[in-house]
C-alpha cells in the first residue's frame, strides 16, 4: 500500500526517530516537495529533519496542480497530500490535523489514517511493543496530541 504524508506525521515519528515505521508498514512513502521543504523549514535542526533528508526510500515528489477549493480551506501542505493521494488511489493520506483528515475523507472520498494508527499498525505487526511509550515521547518533543485522541489510540493498541 502507499502511503502520501503529511509533515506533521514526519515531524513526530522522525523526532523520535521512527519514521522507518512508515517503511516497515507501506510499500510507497510518498511525500509532495511543498510538504518536504515545510519539514525542512530553517535547516537540519527541525524536528524530523534530519531523518526525513536519510530517508531515501522517501519518495519526494513534484506537487500536483491544487485545486481552488482546497487553497481555501487547508493549509497548502495538506492541500498537496489530498491532490497526490487522489492521484495514486488506493493510497491512504497521512494527516493529523483534524481538519483536513475530514476533506480529504469526506468530500475527496479519501482513506485516511494519522500517526496513532501507524503506531496502533507496527504494535499489531510486532514492531513495537508498546504504543504508550511511542506517545510518550511524541508528546514529549512538543507535538500535541489531545488527550482524547491518546485514549483512543491506546485502546485500539490494547493498552487503554
Amino acid at each position: 500500500m502507499t502511503v502520501v504524508s503529511n509533515a506533521g506525521p514526519l515531524i513526530a515519528l522522525g523526532g523520535i526517530h521512527r519514521l522507518g515505521l512508515l517503511r516497515t508498514l507501506f510499500s510507497r512513502v510518498l511525500v509532495p516537495e511543498l510538504v518536504a521543504r515545510e519539514v525542512f523549514g530553517s535547516g537540519s535542526h527541525r524536528l524530523g529533519a534530519a531523518e526525513l533528508q536519510q530517508a531515501d526510500w522517501v519518495e519526494v515528489v513534484p506537487v500536483p496542480a491544487i485545486e481552488p477549493l482546497l487553497t481555501t480551506t487547508l493549509g497548502p501542505g495538506e492541500a498537496a497530500v489530498v491532490m497526490l493521494a487522489r492521484q495514486h488511489v488506493p493510497a491512504l493520506a497521512l494527516i493529523d490535523e483534524s481538519k483536513a483528515r475530514r476533506v480529504a475523507r469526506d468530500v475527496y472520498g479519501l482513506a485516511v489514517i494519522g500517526t496513532g494508527r501507524v503506531l496502533v499498525e507496527a504494535k499489531r505487526a510486532g514492531v513495537l511493543s508498546s504504543v504508550t511509550d511511542v506517545l510518550n515521547s511524541i508528546r514529549g518533543n512538543g507535538y500535541w496530541l489531545s488527550d482524547r485522541i491518546v485514549a483512543e489510540i491506546l485502546a485500539q493498541a490494547g493498552e487503554g
